[in-house]
């Protein structure tokens, strides 16, 4: 049986849609990004059919194609900014834990400059590198994936994001070599050039059939110790992450890490932690709609794994309890219509659901994604250092 505690929910679930972004922000401009928006888009390319989403009252929150707004929402609605500076995976949830970052992490569209890639290969004792330079990852492994396989060298590259990307075929650098090679650039890129994460990108095929595997791994910076998480698991709370989010955070304040790669494995591990008993924070990302649809520019796939989460949205509700509250949201946009193949700059949607918890209510345009940090702390009767709680607003 769950325990009591003093609080309106005995435990907050929060789903993160990767890069499900709601509608340029105001300052979209100043990162090349007006007119960005993600789902708006979507379902302005065909008919998306959403019907749980849309009973909850995602087209309550604003005015979206073939989404009308609900007559009686089963949800509360609205949408958050993104305050910090940037617009990336680690920006948007930090800020989702209470951390706003005034300044941005370095990016590198040139590519990384010789005192980082000299001392990379000299530590690491690679061969050399191919690539240094902002790309897709599945265009760079169709162009330097052959010449890594006579050469041994790893492929690195970075995009608009402020990251390392380290990619190999998995006969060429075992995964756990390159798994250590990771850890090895993530020690050297700190101070000037620390960026938000070293990312370990495997592959397997042949020449003009690459495909990058499973086994990806993410090195984050460790986040300031005042946020969420480890707020949570101080008070002695569950922390329970799915997918990416303990390496988002660098494991700080994870209690429980269940692995998943792709969006089903997600919703999978996510249904089993709300089977379980705990109380505190089940913390899942669903990667899918970010890492294939948004950065390929695929508006199809994106719209199709949005029917599909909608379809699975059933199951996730019927497995919460009466003291349970689910908050959807996002990070940041990547608009699968837009130029390029990179994050933009955009509000995030917000639905919060609970049997016991208020529906209908318009939470309006929050002041940031901290908002929904700060709820979950208010309801532990805790307090993070950013965000404005709306937990009195849907109790």
């Amino acid at each position: 049986m769950t325990q009591q505690v003093d609080g309106a929910f005995n435990r907050v679930t929060v789903i993160v849609l990767d890069s499900l972004g709601f509608g340029a922000m105001p300052d979209a401009g100043n990162w090349g990004d007006t007119g960005a928006d993600t789902l708006g888009h979507i379902l302005e390319s065909r008919a998306v059919s959403l019907p749980n989403l849309q009973g909850y009252g995602l087209g309550n929150a604003r005015t979206l194609a073939g989404l009308p707004p609900s007559a009686e929402p089963r949800a509360s609605y609205g949408r958050c900014a993104l305050r910090s500076n940037g617009k990336d995976t680690t920006t948007g949830h930090w800020e989702l834990a209470g951390i706003i970052l005034e300044k941005a992490f370095p990016t590198y569209p040139q590519g990384f400059p010789p005192e980082v890639i000299d001392r990379f290969i000299a530590e690491t004792g690679v061969p050399g590198v191919l690539g240094n330079v902002a790309a897709s990852g599945t265009e760079i492994i169709k162009e330097f994936g052959a010449e890594h396989m006579r050469t041994g060298q790893p492929i690195v590259y970075t995009s608009a994001d402020s990251v390392f990307q380290i990619a190999a075929h998995e006969q060429v650098i075992p995964v756990p070599r390159l798994y250590a090679i990771c850890e090895k650039a993530r020690a050297i890129l700190r101070g000037r050039h620390e960026v938000g994460r070293i990312i370990a990108r495997p592959f397997e095929g042949e020449p003009g059939a690459f495909q990058r595997t499973d086994n990806r791994h993410d090195y984050a910076v460790p986040p300031p110790h005042d946020n969420l998480l480890p707020t949570l698991a101080g008070a002695g709370l569950d922390v329970v992450c799915v997918g990416k989010i303990a390496s988002i955070y660098d494991a700080m304040g994870v209690t429980v890490d269940l692995p998943a790669k792709n969006n089903e494995q997600s919703i999978d591990q996510t249904i089993r932690a709300l089977n379980e008993d705990s109380r505190g924070l089940i913390f899942s990302n669903l990667v899918d709609f970010d890492m294939l649809y948004g950065h390929r520019r695929d508006v199809e796939g994106y719209a199709r794994a949005l029917e599909q989460f909608d379809a699975r949205l059933p199951e996730i509700e019927a497995a919460l309890d009466d003291r349970d509250l689910l908050i959807l949201t996002a990070d940041h946009g990547n608009d699968p219509t837009f130029r390029g193949t990179d994050h933009t700059r955009e509000y995030a949607p917000l639905l919060v659901y609970g049997r016991r918890a208020r529906a209908g209510v318009n939470l309006g345009t929050r002041g940031s994604l901290a908002d929904t940090g700060q709820t979950v702390a208010d309801n532990f009767g805790l307090k993070l250092n950013a965000g404005e709680s709306f937990l009195r607003e849907v109790e």
